[in-house]
C-alpha cells in the first residue's frame, strides 16, 4: 500500500484540526490580500480574481476527510441562503487523484464551486494548517476570517461574519 507524503501531511493536519480555533484576521493592509490563484474546476477554471466584488468563502477539503462531509450540506445552504446576496464559496480540493475527489461529489453533490490543487501550491500559500480550513475574504479581496477545522459549534460565527459582510440580517432559528 502506497501511501504518499502529501496524504500523511493532510492527515497531521487533521489532528491539528481538533485543537485550533477560528481566528479574525485583520482587515486592513496589502499583508492580508487572499493570494490570487488559477485552479481546474470541475465545469470551468476557477480563478480568484474573478469574484473581485464578492464576499467569498474559501475551503479546503479531501475526499478522505469525515469533517470536510459534514461541512459540505452547511456549505450548500450558506451558498443557497446568500449567493443573491453577492456571496460565492469556493472549495478547492486536495486530493492528488481527482477521481477521488469526484467520487465524493457524487455523493456530497456541491452547489457552489469546486476547484482542484493536486499539487498542493495554493494550499502552501494560504500556509493551511488544517483540514478542513475556510477562509472568509471581503469584497476587497481583503482575507478577514480563517477557520482551522470544522466545529458545529463555529457555524454561527462564521455565519454572522458573513451576514455582516454581505449587508443581510441575522436569520432568526438559524
Amino acid at each position: 500500500m502506497h501511501i504518499s507524503i502529501t496524504r500523511i501531511a493532510l492527515a497531521v493536519v487533521v489532528i491539528y484540526s481538533f485543537i485550533s480555533p477560528t481566528t479574525a484576521i485583520a482587515q486592513s493592509g496589502d499583508k492580508y490580500k487572499a493570494p490570487g490563484f488559477t485552479l481546474p474546476g470541475q465545469n470551468k477554471t476557477v480563478q480568484l480574481s474573478k469574484y473581485k466584488g464578492k464576499v467569498v468563502y474559501l475551503d479546503f477539503w479531501a475526499s478522505w476527510c469525515e469533517p470536510c462531509k459534514r461541512s459540505f450540506p452547511w456549505m450548500n445552504e450558506l451558498q443557497t441562503i446568500y449567493g443573491e446576496d453577492g456571496f460565492e464559496i469556493i472549495a478547492v480540493n486536495l486530493d492528488t487523484s481527482r477521481k477521488e475527489a469526484e467520487e465524493f461529489l457524487k455523493q456530497m453533490p456541491a452547489k457552489f464551486d469546486i476547484a482542484f490543487d493536486k499539487s498542493g501550491k495554493t494550499a502552501e500559500a494560504y500556509n493551511l494548517k488544517a483540514m478542513p480550513s475556510s477562509f472568509l475574504i471581503d469584497r476587497n479581496g481583503r482575507l478577514v476570517h480563517k477557520s482551522l477545522g470544522y466545529r458545529v459549534e463555529e457555524k454561527k460565527i462564521v455565519e454572522k461574519k458573513i451576514q455582516k459582510l454581505v449587508g443581510k440580517s441575522v436569520v432568526a432559528n438559524r
